[in-house]
């Protein structure tokens, strides 16, 4: 379990993963060793388990962001994952339940690059694109109390 201080450490953390010991340890109202030993803990305890960047695809010209639904042709469940898991533009992948075994995230630079992309995995599995207009909810963590 977090307490309150641990979980205010992590809302100024998904806020700003560069936040300095000293500006948290401000937030917190703990000094600066306190702060690194709690980060330490919840980072031992598997809670935080890492920092990150949040980046524009946009900027490195993927003008287009697609969910892809996919269903693989019977005995070709290993061979689909592989191959999602070989194309890097598939940015997130979640393996889940009911007609689709596949519900993933795709980033191109254009429609002719979706089609050959999706194209790779037509032989072995049934796929079903929607293309992402706007984005109202980012990714986010789900209430901590």
């Amino acid at each position: 379990m977090t307490d309150d201080i641990d979980q205010m450490l992590i809302s100024a953390l998904m806020d700003d993963s560069r936040r300095s010991l000293k500006a948290l340890a401000q937030i917190s109202g703990l000094s600066a060793p306190s702060v690194a030993e709690r980060l330490r803990r919840l980072e031992e305890r598997g809670v935080l388990k890492g920092y990150t960047v949040e980046i524009d695809p946009k900027h490195f010209g993927y003008q287009l962001q697609a969910i892809v639904r996919i269903r693989p042709l019977p005995g070709q469940l290993q061979e689909v994952e592989r191959q999602i898991q070989a194309i890097p533009e598939f940015t997130e992948c979640d393996k889940v339940t009911g007609d689709d075994c596949f519900i993933a995230r795709l980033h191109v630079r254009s429609m002719e690059q979706l089609d050959t992309l999706l194209d790779r995995l037509n032989t072995h599995a049934e796929t079903n694109t929607a293309i992402v207009k706007k984005t109202p909810v980012k990714r986010r963590l789900p209430p901590m109390a």
